[in-house]
């Protein structure tokens, strides 16, 4: 099996404060992996080294595909809609057919077409747009940090399916949840707890 992510020993450490103790994984081709736990838990951190947006303190991080990643928070710029933003991002990474790319993910996320400064969208709206801009370029890997926390049942479903489309052409797909019923789009599951990864159940985590 293909393996698209390998982290051997990544850690990450602010000063005294342990975010991420030593810790493997791999992604490989054609599964969805659910890290699961609670705030503060080293989900986002995991996420963002495996992304190559966090340095680890300590270990190694081997990317072998294109990765997509959804953080938490925004990431894209305010003042530009939601077009500009797919425009830009999509020169920056030099995507083939851009425009095409741009208008096909504007509709599939059914994202405002109009100069509304994306700063000014809903919550919901914004995080859709994390990730039509994650899917740019067509990755192999998707990296999702609670990708369906602002969103409604409808944009949760239209989320899934590109992760569930995602899997079956061979990509990988991993995301953190605190959601139980999300768990059942994954292969595997991942449960971290201080910063360590341990050998429970969500149920366990969250009872």
């Amino acid at each position: 099996m293909t393996v698209f992510i390998r982290a051997v020993a990544v850690a990450r450490r602010y000063g005294d404060l342990e975010a991420l103790a030593p810790t493997d994984v791999e992604l490989s081709a054609g599964e969805t992996v659910a890290l699961v736990g609670p705030n503060g838990a080293g989900k986002s951190t995991l996420l963002a080294l495996l992304a190559g947006a966090l340095e680890p303190t300590e270990g190694t991080v081997e990317t072998h595909a294109r990765v997509g990643w959804v953080p938490q928070r925004p990431a894209h710029y305010a003042r530009l809609s939601a077009r500009e933003n797919l425009e830009l991002f999509a020169r920056l990474e030099g995507v083939p057919a851009a425009q095409v790319a741009v208008q096909e993910l504007l509709a599939r996320f059914s994202l405002p077409t109009d100069m509304r400064p994306s700063g000014d969208l809903s919550v919901g709206n914004r995080q859709r747009l994390n990730v039509a801009l994650a899917l740019l370029g067509e990755p192999r890997v998707l990296l999702l940090d609670e990708p369906t926390a602002a969103l409604d049942p409808g944009q949760r479903r239209r989320v899934w399916e590109v992760v569930d489309a995602l899997r079956s052409d061979g990509g990988a797909v991993c995301f953190a949840t605190q959601n139980l019923e999300e768990v059942e789009h994954a292969d595997r599951v991942l449960v971290l707890l201080d910063g360590r990864i341990v050998p429970a159940t969500p149920e366990e985590v969250f009872q």
